[in-house]
């Protein structure tokens, strides 16, 4: 399968950041992948937000199976900007909480496409994958 395919068909992706004193925060999150970008939306007070303010490097990980033959992922780095212009925000956040929920009208999409003021842009430099 190849790497994009298998990013718009899975729905958790591991994603790194490097704050300050170059340590790395690692955080389970939501996503989405189009036209070669990796969207996430969150809000600026996160640590992972706060770690891209005026852009930087990220790597991220999304992987499926623990027996063979059904092991497989895709990893990879690349540049991330903070989109925060509160139409797109909403729009990007929108479409990121559709692969989840069936409606972003229940509580919960609700709560969290409020909570939701930027969205993270990743564009992937190099991707690798792998199936065992």
């Amino acid at each position: 399968m190849a790497a994009a395919a298998f990013l718009r068909e899975q729905k958790v992706m591991r994603l790194t950041t490097v704050g300050p004193g170059g340590i790395p925060h690692t955080v389970p999150v939501w996503y989405s992948y189009s036209r070669g970008r990796i969207r996430v939306g969150t809000n600026s007070r996160t640590v992972k937000a706060r770690n891209l303010r005026g852009g930087g490097r990220v790597a991220f990980c999304v992987d499926v199976g623990v027996n063979s033959p059904d092991i497989r992922g895709v990893a990879g780095h690349g540049r991330a900007r903070l989109i925060t212009r509160k139409a797109s925000v909403g729009r990007i956040a929108t479409r990121i909480l559709l692969r989840y929920f069936e409606t972003v009208s229940g509580r919960a999409a609700r709560e969290l496409l409020e909570d939701t003021d930027c969205v993270i842009e990743i564009t992937p430099e190099r991707m690798c994958e792998w199936s065992y």
